[in-house]
Parts: structure tokens; C-alpha cells; sequence
């Protein structure tokens, strides 16, 4: 029996509609460029609405484009915002549904990992978190035939979600995206000074330097630069701005950095 986790943030975050969400995403694809380097193997991507964050998702997610028919499963990792829990969670929904269409969820990789003690089954947290979902309709639009492993992070420590990823990793068809903003509400130029530290830890794999202001997913970030770390990765930074570079004004801004990871 199919078991439809049901869309929180359309309309709101991003189109509500298929054919203007598709128009939206291909117009954020023609302004970015498909870069000659390796496909990553791991991603960090901002989860704002579309209209502040998009674009800079989307240099990212073009990133991606030789692989569309290779990467064939997506561990979908970003943090909690509406409920308090301890661990990570896992989902018995089947699917996962936007304007776009159903994505399957990859059970058996969650049953995998379900032995872990930080790992449970709480469906409120995924009810309503859009740092999931607002990933999904590039991931349809870049991508053939994939099925996602969504994991939402509460409390937990870098290492406890360090060991998650690395029973994931697979090969060359899975993908890790890590989903998160950057500093929130401070002015313009703070924010970017701000935003470059985070960035130089990023790029660094120091995850002992970012903390609650730097990011709303600090907690799966510095789980990915533990791991990082010991796969010695290379990372690359493949955008960095803010809202008020976008649809925001410079008094208070949110900021995104996407950011490739390469073996």
C-alpha cells in the first residue's frame, strides 16, 4: 500500500502549479553553467523559498546534469524547524509527492540504517519541514529515475550523523544532499562576513568551526565534514548570496552558500 507524504510548502515556497514550477526551475537552469569539473558526490544546498534561494540552488543542481541517468538514489538530509526531537528520523511514507509527481522512498535504505540507535521513526517531523521537500522538484527536474532516503536531523552530534552517511555512501548512484541556509536575519554586510567564515570551514572540512548562528543545518553539515574529513573530499564552493542579493531587502537577509563535495 502506497503511503503519500503530501507537499507543506507549495505555494508558498515554490509554485503550486506543475507547468509554473517547471518554468521557474528552467529559468533559474539558463542562468547557470555546467561546470567541466566531477560530479559531486555530496551537496550542500539552501532551502528557502525559491524566489530568495533558487538560484543559488540551482548552480548546484546543474552540477548534476551528466549524472542524470547514474545517480539513482538520494540521501535527502536537512534539519528540523517545527518539531523538537532527538536523533534522526526515518519515515514509513512510501512516497514523497509534489506538483511535479511521486518519488519513491527508498525503504530498504532505511531499513538499513534502522538499527542505529540515533535513527526513528517520527512522521511529524517530515509532516510539515520543507528543507526536504523544496529539494525535491530540482532533483525531478535534474534526474531520471531516483528514489530518496529522507532523513530529518534533530539532536544529535556530528558523529552520530557522520555514521548515518557513511552506511549510505554507496557508489557512483547515490548522491548525499545536505540541506541548509546560512546566517539569518543580520544586515548585509555582516551577513557576508559571516557567511565567508562558514564558507572557508566548509571548504576547510572544519566542522568544530560552525555553529548555531552559521547555519540552520549545522548539525548534518558538520556531520558531512566529519566524514568529509576522513575521505580526505575536496570541497568547492559553488555559490554564495544572500537574500538581499535576490528578492530580500539588506536590512535583515538570510544566506546560501552551495557547496560540491568530490572524492
Amino acid at each position: 500500500m502506497n503511503i503519500v507524504r503530501t507537499p507543506a510548502v507549495s505555494g508558498s515556497f515554490y509554485p503550486e502549479e506543475a507547468e509554473a514550477l517547471q518554468k521557474m526551475l528552467k529559468t533559474f537552469m539558463q542562468q547557470t553553467l555546467v561546470s567541466i569539473v566531477p560530479v559531486p558526490k555530496a551537496v550542500i544546498v539552501p532551502h528557502a523559498g525559491y524566489i530568495y534561494s533558487g538560484l543559488s540552488a540551482a548552480h548546484l543542481y546543474t552540477q548534476l546534469i551528466p549524472a542524470r541517468q547514474t545517480i539513482k538514489k538520494v540521501v535527502l538530509m536537512g534539519p528540523s524547524h517545527h518539531v523538537s526531537f532527538k536523533g534522526i528520523a526515518g519515515t514509513h511514507m512510501t512516497h514523497f509527492a509534489t506538483p511535479l509527481g511521486n518519488i519513491a522512498v527508498d525503504q530498504s535504505a532505511l531499513y538499513e540504517i534502522s538499527t542505529l540507535a540515533q535513527i526513528s521513526i517520527i512522521e511529524q517531523a517530515h509532516a510539515q519541514e520543507h528543507s526536504l521537500e523544496v529539494q525535491l522538484p530540482f532533483l525531478q527536474e535534474i534526474l531520471e529515475d531516483f528514489s530518496i532516503i529522507p532523513l530529518v536531523v534533530g539532536e544529535a552530534s556530528a558523529e552520530q550523523v557522520s555514521l548515518v552517511l557513511d552506511k549510505l555512501w554507496g557508489g557512483q548512484e547515490t548522491l548525499i544532499v545536505i540541506s541548509s541556509d546560512l546566517s539569518h536575519y543580520l544586515d548585509y554586510k555582516t551577513a557576508q562576513v559571516m557567511d565567508q567564515q562558514t564558507t572557508d570551514a566548509i571548504e576547510n572540512l572544519r566542522p568544530e568551526d560552525i555553529h548555531y548562528q552559521h547555519a540552520c543545518g549545522r548539525v548534518p553539515i558538520n556531520g558531512l565534514l566529519h566524514l568529509a574529513r576522513s575521505k580526505k573530499m575536496k570541497v568547492t564552493t559553488v555559490d554564495l548570496r544572500n537574500s538581499g542579493d535576490t528578492a530580500g531587502s539588506k536590512n535583515q537577509v538570510v544566506g546560501y552558500g552551495a557547496y560540491a563535495f568530490n572524492e
